[in-house]
């Protein structure tokens, strides 16, 4: 039966020994992953053009280039990265990932040349894609879809957490270290990227094999899932949110610095608010399987509307009281997004292509980044601060679209005559 994929072994495994190893396994890994990640990010611009405050207008665009080749490599690859995960497991390619951009890492480490740089960003890109759609399978396979927007909220919270402290670090690095010295950085990452496959190893060396595998890939199976609407409404939101975002991650060191924002001090407010990511994200993912998942997103694109609506303000008049105050009151519900919108792509999942079917996720953001990244260099090189208010101004608005269309997507499903329901899916109100 076209679709149909045979397993080799039963899925997933009950026991719950298993099952904690598994998920330690992947929150560890996933902690030093994201840790590093975030620690070379915030110095990645200032790492290119040798200079540690401010930007030479002249080095955006190489810096724009060569950041933006980890999403392209990311993005061209997680779909092949999620196969594999099916196919072979989940362990294997999330050791693998994690091994891959620990000797990346230590690459970067030795050199500052832009082609070098692009190129290894490009590998890390791969890696990255890796890991994700492997851990997301394993968060998935193991929470059951009523406590799977719990689990996504660990998920979250450890991955964003991850991130916020490696930019914390990071930033302390620009503002300790001169810049001759910043390969330290990634030799740092380099250790941190070790630890964890050293720690994904060891939690699951006596299940490191996985229970999810299939026999045969349906590729045509695979692309129909891929451009499912509801997957499709699901995942472009993030796409629209990482246009944003992959903009911030790698020119808000840099930027800040320039503007007088002192380093530490930036660094030390990004890691008191990181720490709250601990409390809210297994919060909002247990209301997420309380009240719906659409409700939750929903929250969360009224908050990202508001932090878009801050850094437009932000872009144009500098640091402001009331553009502090949106961005404050705006980040806290846009937090809400991620563990809903994470537990839906996975109720939507099949168990036996689960991690290919969660690295459309991966391939969203990566290409939400690149596009971010490569929009806003460009608009604000032509347009300086009015062309970002632009750039922001139709994020937020498409990302109030896609709300609505989901929203109009639910109303017709529940008013349409019921329906037998697919294995491993659940409703997403």
């Amino acid at each position: 039966m076209s679709g149909a994929l045979a397993p080799l072994e039963v899925a997933p495994a009950a026991d719950p020994l298993a099952s904690g190893r598994a998920m330690r396994a992947v929150f560890g890994a996933t902690f030093f992953v994201r840790l590093s990640f975030g620690l070379t990010l915030a110095v990645f611009a200032s790492y290119i053009a040798s200079r540690s405050v401010g930007l030479d207008a002249s080095a955006v665009g190489t810096i724009g280039i060569v950041s933006a080749l980890a999403p392209i490599g990311e993005f061209s690859t997680v779909l092949l990265s999620g196969i594999l995960a099916d196919r072979y497991g989940r362990f294997p390619v999330l050791l693998a990932g994690t091994a891959g951009a620990a000797v990346v890492m230590s690459v970067v480490a030795a050199t500052r040349n832009p082609w070098a740089l692009g190129g290894a960003n490009l590998i890390f890109g791969v890696s990255s894609g890796a890991i994700l759609a492997a851990s997301l399978a394993v968060v998935g396979d193991r929470a059951d879809v009523g406590h799977r927007g719990y689990a996504m909220g660990q998920f979250d919270a450890v991955n964003l957490l991850g991130w916020i402290a490696g930019f914390a670090l990071g930033f302390a690095a620009l503002g300790t270290l001169p810049n001759d010295r910043l390969p330290l950085v990634f030799l740092g990452a380099t250790i941190l990227l070790a630890a964890g496959f050293v720690f994904a190893r060891w939690t699951t060396r006596a299940d490191r094999e996985g229970t999810i595998r299939q026999s045969v890939v349906d590729v045509s199976f695979l692309l129909r899932t891929a451009v499912r609407r509801d997957v499709l409404v699901v995942t472009l939101p993030w796409l629209v949110i990482y246009l944003l975002l992959g903009t911030l991650f790698v020119f808000l060191g840099a930027a800040a610095t320039g503007n007088g924002v002192p380093a530490l001090e930036l660094s030390a407010a990004i890691g008191i608010g990181g720490s709250l990511l601990l409390v809210t994200q297994p919060l909002f993912g247990r209301a997420a399987d309380r009240y719906g998942r659409f409700r939750l997103m929903s929250i969360g694109t009224v908050g990202f509307v508001g932090v878009l609506a801050s850094a437009g303000l932000l872009a144009t008049y500098g640091l402001s009281i009331p553009a502090l105050v949106l961005l404050g009151a705006s980040a806290l519900p846009a937090l809400a997004y991620g563990p809903a919108a994470l537990a839906a792509l996975a109720d939507l999942s099949r168990t036996l292509s689960r991690a290919t079917t969660m690295a459309i996720y991966s391939l969203t953001i990566s290409l939400g980044m690149l596009i971010g990244l490569l929009a806003s260099t460009a608009l604000y090189a032509h347009y300086g601060a009015e062309g970002l208010d632009v750039f922001f101004t139709t994020i937020a608005a498409a990302l109030v679209v896609l709300t609505i269309v989901r929203y109009r997507d639910l109303r017709a499903a529940a008013q349409a005559p019921p329906t037998p329901p697919t294995v491993g899916s659940a409703p997403l109100s």
